[in-house]
């Protein structure tokens, strides 16, 4: 068995099960490691020197297919039901003991990272790879050693990594033939059958969002920037509501755009890179993440245009759910090392289809407990013909796919910090105004971008506020560079009781949805709820 690349004395993986092996390459350069690729016919450059590869199979997540080791450790911490679901310790040993079987007479890629990029909290991994671009994608998205700290290096974790091991789900109790699976106790990571690396990066999120609060750390799936005057603000929001736009701000520093930790003292990214969408991408929309993609940069499941390396990334004909994963100091206005201090404000991003919700509005800490447990969005649905009515979406603290823990235990931990640090927290709509989908209009950028600068310099301190009805929040009656008349929501609808239906029927959604979370949510968490009216009027 041959060694190659940067180890200390002491690094191996034997410990692990493997055995005869033909290669281990250790902590290679991101150049070497696009070499491998390239000759290995496993990648193709884009014009501006990106790696393109497909991931085959999955283009995705398999969130179904992801399971956690429920033993001594987990039985009676991790909240069980329909996002964790519980594997047999012995079935795992076997599992494991099957892949390194597979693994034998193999090439695997050794690439060893940080997590967490506040030292007092850090977190070492090792990530064991069959392909070398998975092990790019770990060495852009993780944290970096140095060389010297390469010689000393003692993982943590570790990630195994096999996609071409493919599970027997009758014999090997998975749901089918890939799997992502961890164990608190070993504390590893196995994952088979699939090469999409998403599920690498948000293992080590879902192993930070169990440990984490357990130390007193808010874990939390958000984007956050930090301004000149040494300001943070933090950016919840999921798919579509404008979460990497809006926290890209060229006269803010990006702390990070994904993942992140709350802690007594700091703000930092978890990570050290990261893991853009690229669909509809353009160099006048996100000029960042556009010309981040260069050599160095890994690019998944993309088309070209034809005849040409240039990418169409309009064209979605493999996924739309394309991707594109570099360094953070990829983008020029990245902080590192990515930390910085306790937030000043929180914006809660909704894009609400239903043109219900205020453009901005300023959250108790009780509703901001209550809005945290929700984590709703609207989807439009699709792009059928005649097809227009929105899609309500909540996820639990605006990732409930990766919440180990009951999504209570990270609201009672974010309103702790509120309470401490007299956080301001907004609930942004970048969604409908003056009417639904389909009647009214999304709101204007320029508008969305004006909002959150007043609340960033304190200009929303300054303003008179209106309680708006049914869903009790504080509207800002004036804000600078935005039209007083948009700021109320029911202004905006010609036809007031048909808003006042609208609002009435999101908030039972809200309710209904809250239901599952009720238990164990305190009385005070339960009367920031939407006020659900038996009759409606106008």
């Amino acid at each position: 068995m041959k060694n190659i690349g940067i180890k200390s004395e002491t690094a191996t993986i034997a410990n692990l099960g493997f055995d005869g092996l033909d290669t281990i390459y250790w902590n290679l350069s991101p150049a070497q490691l696009i070499e491998k690729t390239i000759q290995l016919g496993q990648g193709t450059f884009n014009d501006t020197g990106a790696l393109m590869v497909d991931t085959g199979e999955f283009t995705g997540r398999s969130p179904k297919d992801k399971f956690t080791v429920k033993d001594a450790v987990t039985e009676n911490t991790v909240w069980w039901g329909d996002v964790n679901f519980p594997f047999e310790p012995e079935k795992f040993v076997a599992l494991r003991k099957k892949m390194m079987d597979y693994a034998k007479g193999k090439t695997v890629y050794v690439h060893d990272a940080y997590v967490c990029a506040d030292k007092a909290h850090r977190v070492s991994v090792r990530v064991i790879t069959e392909t070398p671009w998975a092990s790019l994608f770990a060495t852009n998205l993780f944290l970096r050693p140095t060389e010297e700290e390469l010689k000393s290096f003692k993982p943590e974790w570790h990630i195994i990594c096999l996609p071409g091991f493919k599970a027997d789900a009758k014999v090997d109790g998975t749901r089918q033939h890939n799997f992502t699976m961890l164990n608190f106790t070993d504390k590893q990571v196995v994952i088979g059958g699939s090469s999409y690396t998403g599920e690498i990066k948000k293992s080590m999120f879902t192993m930070l969002n169990y440990t984490l609060p357990l130390q007193g750390v808010l874990s939390m799936h958000c984007s956050a920037n930090i301004g000149k005057n040494k300001d943070t603000a933090i950016f919840f929001g999921l798919s579509g509501t404008g979460k990497t736009t809006l926290s890209a701000d060229p006269q803010r520093g990006l702390i990070g755009d994904d993942e992140h930790g709350w802690s007594d003292t700091s703000v930092f990214n978890f990570e050290g890179g990261c893991y853009a969408k690229c669909v509809n991408l353009s160099k006048e929309k996100e000029p960042q993440i556009y010309d981040a993609i260069r050599f160095g940069s890994l690019l998944e499941n993309t088309r070209c245009h034809a005849n040409s390396a240039k990418v169409d990334y309009d064209n979605i004909s493999v996924t739309e759910n394309t991707r594109a994963a570099y360094p953070i100091h990829f983008i020029d206005n990245a902080v590192e090392p990515s930390v910085a201090g306790i937030p000043q404000n929180i914006f809660f991003l909704t894009c609400d289809a239903y043109g219900v919700l205020p453009p901005i509005s300023k959250l108790t800490v009780n509703q901001a407990m209550y809005h945290f447990i929700s984590g709703y969005t609207a989807k439009v649905a699709g792009t059928e013909v005649g097809v227009t009515e929105p899609q309500l979406t909540f996820s639990a603290c605006f990732g409930k796919a990766f919440l180990p823990l009951h999504p209570i235990q990270y609201a009672d931990l974010l309103g702790k910090k509120l309470e401490k640090h007299k956080v301001n927290v907004w609930l942004v709509n970048t969604g409908w105004s003056g009417g639904p989908y389909g009647v009214g209009n999304r709101m204007k950028l320029s508008y969305t971008r004006a909002m959150i600068t007043a609340a960033l310099n304190g200009s929303l301190e300054k303003v008179k506020f209106e309680t708006l009805p049914i869903f009790d929040l504080q509207i800002p009656l004036t804000c600078p560079e935005v039209p007083a008349e948009i700021l109320n929501p029911r202004n905006t609808w010609k036809d007031k009781e048909a808003y006042d239906t609208k609002a009435n029927d999101l908030a039972k959604s809200f309710v209904k949805n809250f239901e599952q979370y009720a238990s164990r949510a305190s009385k005070e968490i339960l009367a920031a709820a939407p006020k659900v009216a038996t009759r409606v009027t106008a």
